[in-house]
């Protein structure tokens, strides 16, 4: 017997966003709470003062269930632990942790003894398994996916293949989903719920840049390219990203291309940054990491993340527990 996302996150429709540092910011994580479904804010590298004005907007913009994204291979494990302590600190209880990448075991415990949901996001079937063992809800990721990528599997494949090993796991398919037919795919693999990253870039509560947004829009799934280009403040992981002029001569210099503001401070954005441009960043946008699945050729116009949300509610499952074996 296994229970449903739903149930575990206390939400209305099995549905998560993806926790897009940069993109998801406050604004676009509540949006999706407030419609039912489990929003998720970016909190990549933040800390202090920074991470605690983010939380701060996020608790009072809802009382439903949200998440709050972290990076345990961007920050480290110290930095990690330091702002997992914050969120659970500074947050009630209905934050959920959510964590892009595999933590140390005190990561685990921690959570677990706090009370709070844990959702963690892998790309290999080893991984999915540590993370249920450990009592976390399992988002499988596989290669549709835009923006970095934790393994090297369809996400239908490893969904169906987490199943097999897991058949009592809350598992989350995550990957190339940019309309409810995705979904629907996905959740004949095996998947309990979806998780939306390229569909949520381009909502109106989204960070993304316009220029960022337009792109999307306008891309079908032939326009994306895997690589590795962008590795300035994340390095050593591959990435989906509209084809861009950067990815198409790697070869160029390191040079500033443009600025960004991330809570009231500016930073330089180097050519090769991993950063996405938003709505506070100026420069050569189009040469910017433009992260985007496979999904984007469903994805067609700027809509409310209310409206996105309501569009797969009707086909990913609602289920409270289901039988299993």
């Amino acid at each position: 017997m296994r229970t449903g996302l739903a149930t575990v996150l206390g939400v209305e429709v099995a549905l998560l966003q993806a926790g897009m540092g940069g993109v998801a910011g406050t604004e676009l994580a509540c949006a999706v709470s407030n419609a039912g479904a489990a929003g998720c804010v970016g909190g990549y590298k933040l800390a202090g003062d920074a991470l605690s004005a983010m939380l701060g907007r996020l608790v009072a913009g809802t009382d439903r269930p949200v998440g709050v994204n972290l990076i345990p291979e961007v920050v480290g494990p110290d930095d990690l632990a330091q702002q997992v302590e914050q969120v659970l600190a500074e947050t009630p209880p209905y934050v959920y942790v959510s964590l892009f990448g595999m933590p140390e075991d005190a990561v685990f415990e921690r959570v677990a003894a706090s009370g709070r949901v844990l959702v963690v996001q892998v790309g290999t079937v080893e991984d999915g398994v540590l993370a249920a063992e450990r009592g976390a809800v399992v988002v499988a990721q596989g290669t549709e996916a835009g923006g970095h990528l934790l393994g090297v599997s369809g996400r239908d494949d490893l969904v169906a293949r987490l199943r097999d090993r897991l058949p009592d796991a809350c598992i989350v398919a995550a990957g190339g989903i940019g309309s409810p037919a995705d979904a629907e795919r996905a959740v004949g693999a095996g998947a309990d719920g979806v998780l939306l990253g390229t569909a949520f870039v381009v909502a109106r509560e989204s960070r993304a840049h316009p220029h960022f947004k337009m792109a999307v829009t306008a891309a079908d799934g032939v326009d994306t390219v895997i690589t590795d280009v962008y590795e300035i403040g994340w390095p050593g992981r591959r990435h989906r990203v509209l084809a861009t002029p950067v990815t198409e001569n790697p070869k160029q210099p390191k040079n500033f291309i443009g600025r960004t503001v991330v809570e009231g401070r500016v930073y330089p954005v180097p050519r090769f940054s991993a950063a996405v441009p938003t709505v506070a960043t100026t420069g050569r946008i189009e040469e910017m990491a433009l992260y985007c699945g496979l999904g984007c050729g469903a994805v067609s116009e700027e809509l409310s993340a209310a409206v996105v949300v309501a569009a797969f509610a009707r086909v990913v499952p609602s289920f409270r527990v289901v039988e299993t074996g």
